[in-house]
């Protein structure tokens, strides 16, 4: 296991400074040693110090009865290592940014032998009273029964949905909301006749599923949708079926990579010249969407970026690399333990309701807050790819006090 300490240090950002909250520190009193009475017929003897008892050495991390102990799950070994180390850097800064002394966060590492089941089961025992990951869905269905009997809640990395409750709460990026996001968008400015290239897969499956219900919610209606997988020619044939249709835009449900293909093959269709390319959450994390000349004019939801800019700036200066996307994922979870350690005292269980509160928190992703189903409710924006860059063509609210 790797094991690392998040030390609390100076350190603040300006932006989020209503955002790091401090929490009250308890400290323990020291009762006063017994009083000797000399005899009455001898001289009283020369006082000797108490002698003290050694504290026995237990096995496991030193204890820390005055911070909240974090347990920080992420892959630092494994293909997703880079990932891992990523969302580590990013805690990390959360704690000097927010000058938090009251949580101790300690990195286990779900890529190590045992996976995230060893390394959850690890923390429980080092005394954590919340688990912040894993990263993979398949990692979180493994923890979530391990933290659940010991009453330890787990904010999750993950965007699958399905592994959300009974203490699991889920922090990703969810497909269906950007997906809601930018269908209504779209039917907002006059467009009715939709159509889906999906990816083949799981993601697909639930792309496919939020295009339908969106779309229906609009009032549009979803005049074709094709699948494709990675064999030769797949897009292409998917591509010819739709563009049989009259549709006004359609949703390239992969990732940027794979919209950049289907775009010039979507243009040579007679109905997809002038529609409009829609895409996902997933373009966002392409640090260089903008750039991406084939797929000008397209429509995305996504979190809000203008946050992640400064942050990303500031991280690289202080780690020597950039971010991964995501990694504002460990930083927001950061800021959300601050805000709840006010009311939350050390070495006492977590107050998992706090985090199903209405008005929610925010974070460098913008508002979100949890439902009762554990997956975070996000509000997104609609960004237009244009001239080398994106644009905010509709700014995500910043709060939920309307909703």
């Amino acid at each position: 296991m790797a094991d690392a300490r998040a030390i609390a240090q100076p350190g603040l950002w300006n932006m989020l400074r209503a955002a790091a909250i401090g929490a009250t520190l308890f400290l323990a009193a020291c009762a006063s040693g017994p009083r000797v009475v000399p005899e009455a017929d001898r001289p009283a003897p020369a006082d000797r110090p108490a002698s003290t008892a050694p504290r026995p050495i237990a096995p496991g991390l030193p204890q820390d009865v005055e911070r909240h102990r974090i347990a920080l799950l992420v892959p630092l070994s494994g293909a997703n290592t880079g990932v891992g180390r990523s969302l580590q850097n990013a805690t990390q800064l959360a704690v000097l940014d927010t000058k938090s002394d009251v949580l101790r966060i300690t990195t286990y590492d779900t890529g190590a032998p045992g996976g995230a089941a060893a390394a959850a089961t690890a923390a429980i025992a080092d005394g954590n009273k919340l688990i912040l990951g894993p990263l993979l869905a398949e990692e979180a269905r493994e923890v979530a029964p391990i933290a659940r009997r010991a009453r330890v809640p787990v904010l999750s990395f993950s965007n699958d949905a399905s592994v959300a409750g009974s203490g699991t709460f889920i922090l990703g990026y969810v497909p269906g909301q950007s997906i809601e996001r930018v269908v209504n968008f779209a039917a907002k400015s006059g467009i009715k006749d939709f159509a889906g290239l999906i990816p083949s897969g799981l993601y697909g499956e639930r792309a496919s599923t939020a295009l339908l219900r969106s779309v229906e919610g609009a009032g549009g209606r979803v005049l074709a949708m094709e699948t494709y997988d990675a064999r030769p020619g797949s897009m292409a044939s998917a591509v010819a079926k739709i563009g049989r249709s009259p549709f006004q835009a359609i949703l390239l449900a992969g990732s940027a990579d794979g919209a950049v293909t289907a775009a010039p093959l979507i243009r040579r269709s007679a109905t997809g010249k002038g529609a409009r390319l829609l895409g996902t959450e997933l373009w966002n994390t392409d640090s260089s969407i903008g750039g991406r000349a084939a797929l000008s004019g397209a429509w995305f939801a996504s979190v809000p970026d203008n946050y992640y800019r400064q942050y990303a700036t500031k991280y690289r200066a202080r780690f020597g690399a950039a971010p991964y996307r995501l990694s504002t994922l460990g930083y927001d979870a950061v800021l959300l333990t601050v805000r709840i350690a006010r009311e939350w005292r050390p070495g006492q269980e977590f107050p998992a309701a706090r985090l199903t509160e209405r008005e929610g928190f925010a974070g460098l992703d913008g508002a979100f807050r949890f439902g009762r189903d554990g997956v975070a409710e996000r509000a997104l924006e609609v960004q237009e790819i244009r001239g080398g860059t994106t644009a905010t063509v509709s700014p995500a609210p910043p709060n939920f006090n309307g909703n």
